[in-house]
């Protein structure tokens, strides 16, 4: 039992300081476009790769903001020797957590939320996502709390499909009424269109085969039909000659 409970408050403490680091690094590299990070230790010591839409932003001139970086998280959060790698994400409006910061953003300058949901979802299906789901919740305009939610195209619930093919998002925006919440779901078009494509059965196959061998032998029967209806006056004439 006690090594049960010490491996539990292991995972417990390992998965607490990352998400303490995810939450660091979400403020540390908001105007950059953060967007995840993925954590690896090595012998040598801890392999750190962010993905941001604005990398260059993230590595500063002659890598003086990495170089920064690096040495605040190896500080707050003990991390041996941590190497820091930057990617870049390719379509930024098909990644939930750039979305949804920007969002965020949008929202805290003082842009009303129903105008930047609509922004935001116009962007996300142009990109070609197959649908997307906007909820914000919150104090908005008053004392009174409330929820909105703006939708376009489909999202799936629930199923493999959204286990697949959906990402999700959730952050905060701080307004001058109160504390506001935002989620965006978006369904991916890549994903999605590999769950509709049907597999033929060889049943099938041998099916279209004999269909093709039946409609080649119907022609050849049409065309016998007009010989024996010129062989037909032919005999018609020799009967009138055997009459004279």
């Amino acid at each position: 039992m006690n090594s049960q409970s010490n491996m539990v408050q292991k995972i417990l403490a390992k998965n607490f300081s990352l998400t303490e680091l995810d939450d660091f690094l979400r403020q540390e590299l908001m105007d950059s476009g953060y967007s995840s990070v993925d954590v690896i230790k090595t012998p040598v010591g801890t392999s750190l790769n962010v993905f941001v839409n604005k990398p260059g932003l993230v590595i500063g001139r002659r890598g003086s903001g990495i170089q920064n970086l690096t040495m605040t998280i190896e500080k707050r959060f003990k991390l041996p020797n941590p190497q820091i790698s930057v990617t870049e994400v390719k379509v930024p409006e098909l990644n939930a957590h750039i979305m949804a910061s920007k969002l965020s953003q949008t929202i805290s300058r003082g842009s009303p939320i129903r105008r930047a949901a609509n922004w935001a979802t116009r962007i996300i299906m142009s990109a070609g996502a197959r649908g997307v789901e906007i909820t914000v919740a919150g104090k908005m305009r008053s004392d009174r709390a409330r929820c909105e939610k703006y939708k376009a195209g489909v999202v799936p619930k629930s199923g493999f499909t959204a286990s697949q093919s959906v990402v999700s998002a959730s952050v905060e925006s701080l307004l001058p009424v109160g504390l506001v919440g935002i989620k965006i779901s978006i369904a991916l078009p890549q994903k999605n269109n590999s769950d509709f494509i049907l597999n033929k059965s060889p049943t099938e196959d041998n099916t279209e085969k004999l269909d093709t061998v039946g409609n080649t032998d119907k022609p050849a029967q049409s065309t016998d039909k007009p010989a024996q209806s010129t062989d037909k006056p032919a005999q018609s004439t020799n009967k009138h000659k055997k009459a004279d």
